[in-house]
């Protein structure tokens, strides 16, 4: 026999947090408290449920619970996005559905990460924003620092630039794939009014986007081959992997991996020339104040 307490997950992990609450913390400051934490009355009470309804999950007598009784506790608890999805996950057997937040950047970390990889690499959004790099995609695709921020992004430079066209050894093929992974990340992140505005761009800009839309293919981004063409290095073969990031569900990292020691040499030949050619180029001198 499965044991009350493991039986009950969500009730168990529910108490266990209401009572690491301070009620002073809370506004509760008045009267003797015989155990710890928040009473349940007080948190049905933050949560705007019924005192009794919550008392029934924690003691695993209330049935599933709705997502928006969930995201009720999760509020009045104060819990983590962790804490949050784990809650979910005990209630519902789900995480909860992903809301979209903008990306400007990543973190240090992210960052130090991408530049420790010898392998091209990026760090894309749900709405394929370019928003990480590493020295060796910078050299091998594009230099994204040259390019505006709000113009980072990997269907624009496909659907809206000659560069891109010849740069890829399959075009139609690639660019058809790239509008179904779109498609897929896009729904799978929730991402609404941002992907709908990127949509209608690029629908009034390139006819070929605005086919391979309306034919509604998905794909999976898991992982695949690629065959660029460099205007040094010629033609190099890459394969490449997606990752989620932990934490950060609006991210995905895309790393390419040369697919031969030719190809390696070649990608390491490129960013050892780039490197060359920035520690040569002059410095300004400062200007004299007058």
């Amino acid at each position: 026999m499965v044991p009350a307490q493991s039986a009950n997950q969500l009730g168990t992990f529910l108490r266990n947090r209401r009572t690491r609450l301070d009620p002073a913390a809370f506004g509760y400051t008045g009267g003797r408290r015989r155990t710890p934490g928040l009473r349940r009355e007080e948190l049905a009470q933050r949560a705007n449920i019924s005192p009794t309804w919550y008392t029934w999950l924690e003691q695993g007598r209330g049935g599933a619970p709705s997502a928006d009784v969930l995201d009720r506790i999760a509020r009045a608890m104060m819990l983590t996005e962790p804490e949050r999805e784990h809650i979910y996950m005990l209630g519902l057997g789900r995480p909860p559905e992903v809301l979209y937040k903008p990306v400007e950047g990543v973190s240090p970390r992210l960052q130090r990460l991408l530049d420790t990889l010898g392998s091209p690499a990026i760090i894309k959004t749900a709405i394929w924003d370019v928003v990480g790099w590493n020295r060796a995609a910078a050299t091998l695709f594009t230099d994204y620092a040259k390019i505006p921020r709000e113009e980072r992004n990997i269907l624009r430079l496909m659907f809206g630039t000659a560069r891109a066209r010849t740069a890829q050894d399959d075009w139609q093929g690639v660019a058809r794939w790239v509008v179904g992974a779109f498609r897929a990340d896009v729904a799978r992140a929730g991402v609404g009014d941002e992907a709908n505005r990127l949509v209608e761009e690029l629908v009034r800009i390139s006819p070929e986007f605005d086919a391979f839309w309306r034919d509604n293919d998905v794909v999976a981004h898991g992982e695949g081959f690629k065959r660029i063409h460099h205007p040094q290095a010629g033609l190099i073969e890459l394969e490449f992997s997606s990752f989620s990031v932990d934490g950060r569900p609006e991210l995905g990292m895309v790393v390419y991996n040369p697919a031969s020691p030719a190809d390696a040499e070649a990608i390491r030949a490129l960013v050892a020339s780039a490197e060359t050619a920035t520690c040569a180029t002059p410095r300004a001198e400062p200007q004299q104040q007058a």
